[in-house]
């Protein structure tokens, strides 16, 4: 076993969403375990209304596990992720339609900065303004990949794919 993935979905979404579900059978093809909260009840509350929730249910199964997870998440269920990584230790990040601030909550985006990371965005995100990635990920010095897609990323399913081999491949070796 290489270790425990938390697949966080975005909002208007499940845990059974494409994008979470076509990296879980990713992750567990390469020998992981994997977990994918499911947020509906929690996306009743709104966006802002949601942020709380969300951390607090992703806090708890990181508190389940015998090991820092890798966290991933799309749209909302990255920004939940950056923030949990604050709170809790985590062996990496990937994360896709990141927004930096969600209107009416209190914080914007932030995430542990001691750990793997990798931010994957579409060019034409019409939910999540690349410019404000693009400024958050160059001050930090992240790694971006940005893609000819919108905010879904659904044109871009095989190669996040294909990245998130590459990223856990690095995991499990170490670099």
């Amino acid at each position: 076993m290489r270790g425990q993935i938390i697949l966080s979905h975005g909002s208007d979404s499940g845990p059974d969403a494409t994008k979470v579900s076509a990296l879980a059978a990713i992750a567990e093809s390469l020998g992981w375990t994997t977990q994918r909260p499911d947020y509906r009840e929690d996306d009743r509350l709104g966006y802002a209304g949601s942020v709380v929730p969300r951390v607090a249910r992703l806090r708890a199964a990181i508190d389940a596990l015998d090991a820092p997870p890798v966290l991933v998440g799309s749209s909302m269920g990255a920004f939940a992720s950056g923030l949990a990584s604050l709170e809790r230790p985590v062996a990496g990040m990937f994360l896709l339609a990141t927004p930096v601030a969600i209107p009416g909550y209190q914080a914007a985006f932030d995430l542990r900065q001691d750990v793997p990371s990798l931010l994957i965005h579409g060019w034409h995100d019409e939910m999540c303004p690349l410019d404000d990635l693009h400024d958050f990920a160059r001050r930090r010095s992240l790694p971006l990949l940005v893609l000819d897609d919108v905010h879904r990323l659904s044109s871009s399913v095989e190669t996040i794919g294909a990245q998130f081999r590459l990223f856990l491949d690095s995991m499990a070796s170490g670099q």
